[in-house]
């Protein structure tokens, strides 16, 4: 049977659609595991069609689809597992409320910011959410006609248009181990 570390934690990765938060998380994801970390990724995708299906993009759902997520990232940190949670989470209130869920139970909680902006992010544009808003095909893109609410003080702030994938994710590894989390 393989022993697990049993401290645990979440890495949150906020920022706008295809700034790469979860390239890097599953770059950070893959390196935690090779060292004998137990590791999920909680990928907003997913998230929203297993446990957040029928939610739409107003705010409330928005706030409501942040605060299953963190619930769920609090349960499984507590259990020794490092969450991964590349979700763009607009809104600061809604960060900040998983921040205090996880104090309040004492486990360790990381916001990053993959701060790429929103030019290089459409270039990018890895779903073409982009192309149809520019299109008039849909609308409440985050960062482009629906707010983003850039972290004030996040743990890290990554621009990943100026390095690599794994450059970015030693960031958030250097990051972990600097508070002893890795």
């Amino acid at each position: 049977m393989q022993e697990y570390d049993v401290t645990g934690a979440t890495v949150w990765l906020t920022g706008l659609p295809s700034a790469g938060k979860t390239t890097i998380a599953h770059e950070l994801a893959a390196r935690l595991r090779a060292e004998g970390r137990r590791v999920e990724v909680l990928d907003g995708d997913e998230v929203r069609e297993f446990l957040s299906a029928g939610l739409g993009f107003s705010r409330e759902d928005r706030h409501t689809n942040v605060q299953r997520i963190g619930f769920v990232a609090e349960l499984l940190a507590s259990h020794g597992v490092h969450v991964l949670v590349p979700v763009i989470a607009p809104y600061a209130d809604s960060r900040e409320a998983v921040r205090k869920r996880h104090g309040a139970e004492g486990t360790p909680y990381l916001e990053v910011h993959i701060a790429t902006p929103v030019e290089v992010c459409s270039v990018r544009d890895v779903k073409g959410l982009y192309a149809k808003q520019a299109a008039g095909e849909i609308s409440g893109l985050t960062g482009v006609d629906d707010p983003y609410e850039e972290p004030e003080r996040p743990d890290l702030r990554i621009e990943s248009q100026h390095q690599t994938v794994a450059e970015s994710a030693e960031a958030v590894y250097a990051l972990l181990s600097e508070r002893g989390l890795a």
